[in-house]
């Protein structure tokens, strides 16, 4: 895991900074709060990691078949 220090204001691009997937900016800092403000396409989804894990427990994926040796 990448762990970054940002002020409020500040970003962070993710992926190739002539063409970025998306940019990561610090919205707000109160407290121990902090708000983010994501710009991605459309198509990529983002989801808080409760919600992610709650449609990963409802959808899994199968990733691959083991099969046995010589088929």
């Amino acid at each position: 895991m990448l762990v970054i220090t940002r002020r409020e204001g500040e970003e962070v691009v993710i992926g190739d900074p002539a063409n970025p997937i998306g940019i990561v900016r610090v919205a707000s800092v109160k407290g121990d709060r902090v708000r983010l403000a994501l710009n991605f396409p459309r198509d990529v989804e983002v989801h808080r990691r409760e919600v992610a894990d709650q449609i990963a427990s409802e959808n899994p994926t199968v990733v691959g078949k083991i099969r046995p040796a010589g088929s």
